[in-house]
C-alpha cells in the first residue's frame, strides 16, 4: 500500500477533479504490475496496473492493492470495478473508502457480489493525507486551504513603506522556485486588494514546469487597475468584489458581501466553481481572516534572515510544526490542523 501512496503522488496537480490513486499487483509476494492515475480523462491507476502485468494468467491468483476505492460509475473511463471482476482478480485491498457520492461504497459491494475477498483500511492516515485535498472537498464542501506566507527574522511580512509595485523579496530564490512548484500542485491561489496594488503579482507558476492556478482576487472597491498582471486574463481569474463587472475574457466576477461571513463566501463560491485546493498567498490581513475563522488545513510559513525592524506584522499563529526544514537560507515549516498528520505520519 505504501507504494500505491508512492505512485498516486506522481498525479499531484494533474488529475484534478479526480483524486490521486496507485495501484499495485502482487502474485507469490512479488509485485508484477502497477500504475497510477496520470491524468483526468485518461485510465485510472487499477487499469494501467492490470494493462502493465507481463502475464494476464497471473491475475487470477494475484492481489490488488489499491489506495482508494475502485469506481463502479461511467465517467470519461469505464468502472475500474467491473474491469477487476472481468480479469478474475479475487482479492482487493483497499486503502480508504472513496467519499465520492457516486462511487462511495458502491465499488466495494459490486466486489464482493462477484465473490472478490475484500479488505478496507490499510494505511488508512496515509491514504487520507494522501488524497486530502479530494476529502476535503466532497466531505467538508469546500477548497482544502494552504496558507502559506514568509515572515522576516524579527516576524514582519511587509516593510512599512513599499509603494514600488513590485515585491520585496524576504524569501530566497530556492523558496520561490518552491512556492511555483506548489502552485502548480493547488487549483487556485488568492490574495487581498492591498497585496496586489503593492507587488501587482502574478500569481503564476514561471519558475516551474506545469499548469497556473487559477487566481482568486479579492477587489471590495474595484480599485485594481485594469492593466495590472491579475486582470490580463492569460489566467482564469476569480475576482471578488461587491459590484460585480460583465465578465469577460477569462475574468470571472464574483459577488460578495464583505461585512459578513467573507471566508466562508469565498469557500461556497470556490467550491461552486468545483476548485479543490487553495493557497493563500496574503497579505497579513486577509491570511488572519481565514486562520481567525479557522477555516484553513495546512500554513507554509518561510523564515528568512531578512530584518525590517518595522512593517507589517505577521499573521498571529501557533501551532506545532509537523515539518520544520532548510530551504536555501531560508527556514520552513509546515504546519497541519488535522492532528493525525502531526502525530502518525513519516515525516520527510
Amino acid at each position: 500500500m505504501q507504494r500505491c501512496v508512492e505512485l498516486a503522488q506522481k498525479g499531484l496537480g494533474k488529475t484534478y477533479p479526480n483524486p490521486l490513486v496507485g495501484s499495485v499487483i502482487v502474485h507469490d509476494e512479488k509485485i508484477i504490475g502497477e500504475g497510477w492515475h496520470q491524468k483526468a480523462g485518461t485510465p485510472h491507476a487499477e487499469v494501467n496496473a492490470i494493462n502493465s502485468v507481463a502475464d494476464e494468467t497471473l491475475l487470477k491468483k494475484s492481489t490488488l492493492y489499491v489506495n482508494l476505492e475502485p469506481c463502479s460509475h461511467y465517467g470519461k473511463t469505464p468502472p475500474c470495478s467491473d474491469l477487476i471482476i472481468a480479469k478474475g482478480i479475487k482479492k482487493v485491498i483497499i486503502g480508504i473508502v472513496d467519499p465520492f457520492a457516486a462511487v462511495s461504497g458502491r465499488g466495494i459491494k459490486k466486489l464482493l457480489a462477484a465473490g472478490c475477498e475484500v479488505s478496507v483500511g490499510m494505511l488508512e492516515d496515509e491514504c487520507k493525507h494522501l488524497n486530502r485535498r479530494f476529502l476535503v472537498f466532497n466531505q467538508q464542501k469546500r477548497p482544502y486551504i494552504i496558507l502559506k506566507w514568509a515572515q522576516t527574522k524579527d516576524g514582519f511580512i511587509a516593510p512599512k513603506h513599499h509603494n514600488t509595485g513590485k515585491p520585496v523579496w524576504i524569501s530566497g530564490e530556492e523558496s520561490r522556485q518552491l512556492v511555483h512548484k506548489w502552485r502548480t500542485e493547488e487549483q487556485a491561489i488568492l490574495v487581498g486588494t492591498n497585496t496586489v496594488l503593492k507587488d501587482n503579482p502574478k500569481l503564476d507558476a514561471r519558475l516551474w514546469k506545469g499548469s497556473n492556478p487559477v487566481r482568486v482576487v479579492l477587489d471590495r472597491e474595484g480599485k485594481i487597475p485594469s492593466d495590472f498582471h491579475v486582470l490580463d486574463g492569460r489566467t482564469k481569474s476569480l475576482i471578488l468584489c461587491e459590484n460585480p463587472k460583465e465578465n469577460r475574457n477569462n475574468l470571472i466576477y464574483e459577488p460578495v458581501d464583505f461585512k459578513e461571513n467573507l471566508i466562508a463566501q469565498i469557500c461556497e463560491i470556490l467550491h461552486r466553481h468545483h476548485l479543490q485546493s487553495l493557497i493563500v498567498e496574503g497579505g497579513s490581513k486577509t491570511l488572519q481572516a481565514f486562520i481567525d475563522a479557522g477555516l484553513w488545513d495546512e500554513a507554509r510559513i518561510f523564515t528568512g534572515k531578512t530584518l525590517f525592524k518595522e512593517g507589517v506584522k505577521a499573521p498571529v499563529f501557533s501551532g506545532k510544526p509537523f515539518l520544520s526544514q532548510k530551504i536555501g537560507e531560508d527556514s520552513l515549516q509546515i504546519f497541519f490542523k488535522k492532528k493525525h498528520s502531526e502525530t502518525k505520519l513519516t515525516r520527510k
